[in-house]
Formats: structure tokens, C-alpha cells, sequence
């Protein structure tokens, strides 16, 4: 269950839509491939905190897709670095009212939120009860 969750969050992060004037947008897995085009040309170009915390987060997600048990740390800590691009991308879609930026988010947030209620959940001990 939580591989399966932890595939649709990397898989929902790919969709975030980005868009800046009346003419250019993209989503993130177009993005990415863009980067990954300009890395073997000048690759100080993509060196960015936008570019890099979010690509460690999708390394850390892909990890727990191999793991018998998705990591708790790991799985929190591919969410954070994921999620500041995602919740960024929210709050500038609602800000400047356009649905497409930040529905796109709406996914991988939702999928972050259980994600988060799932790990956050932990095993109470079992205490015999006292005479």
C-alpha cells in the first residue's frame, strides 16, 4: 500500500503545471527533460534551489519504490523537498486565480496529506492492564 501510494506521488508531482505569460507552459516532467537536455551542455545553468531540492525529492521517492518497506524518514523528507515546489505552485495558482497551476498541485498534495496521516500513525505499545 504505501509503495502504491508513494508511485502516485512521484507520478503526481510529473504533472505540475507551470505556466508564465498567455503562451508558455509546461508541465514538470517536460521540465525536467529540458534540465536534463541543458545538464550535458552547461550544466551551472540548471544549478538552481528550485531545480535541485525537488530532484532530490523524486531520487528519495524513487529509493522507497525499491525498499521491501517504504522508509518513514525517507519518504517524509522526498515529500518536503517535493512539496515546496507543489505548495509554491499552489499559492501562485490561487493567487493569480488560475485553475490549471494550482489544481495540477491538487493531487500530489492530497497524496502527500495521506501519506503523511499514514507514517504519522504510530504503533501504541500494548500495556496489560493492572490488578
Amino acid at each position: 500500500m504505501k509503495k502504491l501510494l508513494n508511485a502516485c506521488l512521484f507520478i503526481s508531482f510529473l504533472f505540475g503545471y507551470l505556466e508564465w505569460s498567455r503562451v508558455e507552459h509546461l508541465f514538470i516532467f517536460e521540465a525536467e527533460w529540458d534540465i536534463f537536455k541543458k545538464l550535458s551542455t552547461d550544466p551551472v545553468s540548471v544549478l538552481h534551489p528550485f531545480t535541485i531540492i525537488p530532484f532530490i525529492g523524486q531520487l528519495l521517492i524513487f529509493y522507497t519504490l525499491f525498499q521491501k518497506v517504504p522508509g518513514r524518514f525517507i519518504t517524509i523528507a522526498g515529500i518536503i523537498c517535493m512539496g515546496i515546489l507543489m505548495l509554491m505552485l499552489f499559492v501562485i495558482g490561487m493567487l493569480s486565480l488560475n485553475i490549471k497551476i494550482a489544481g495540477s498541485t491538487l493531487p500530489f498534495l492530497i497524496l502527500a496529506f495521506i501519506i503523511l496521516k499514514l507514517h504519522g500513525k504510530k504503533k501504541q505499545p500494548i500495556v496489560p492492564l493492572a490488578d
